[in-house]
């Protein structure tokens, strides 16, 4: 049972367009605006969903893993090495 009232503005063309949404499904207008806000409430929700933003950004980031090439197999156990020798010649320690 519905019983809260919500008043917003929306621009004519939105107005018009959920009109004759509504009138092709033979819906209310209440009913169409539930609707569009329960969908969009439930984007918003999986939005904040910690894993499914690990999830997106797992596969944003995966068509970059191992593209990365040095050519040096030892690389990443000799990195700190590396850089603490740069650092002496650097600053003369």
């Amino acid at each position: 049972m519905k019983s809260e009232v919500y008043s917003w503005r929306v621009p004519s063309d939105v107005k018009a367009s959920l009109e004759r949404e509504a009138r092709r499904q033979k819906l209310s207008m209440s009913a169409v605006l539930a609707a569009a806000a329960r969908d969009w409430l439930q984007k918003s929700a999986a939005a904040d969903d910690p894993d499914e933003e690990q999830r997106r950004l797992h596969k944003s980031a995966s068509k970059w893993i191992g593209t990365l090439e040095s050519g040096k197999a030892q690389r990443s156990e000799t990195t700190s090495n590396a850089v603490r020798d740069r650092l002496r010649r650097q600053h003369g320690r």
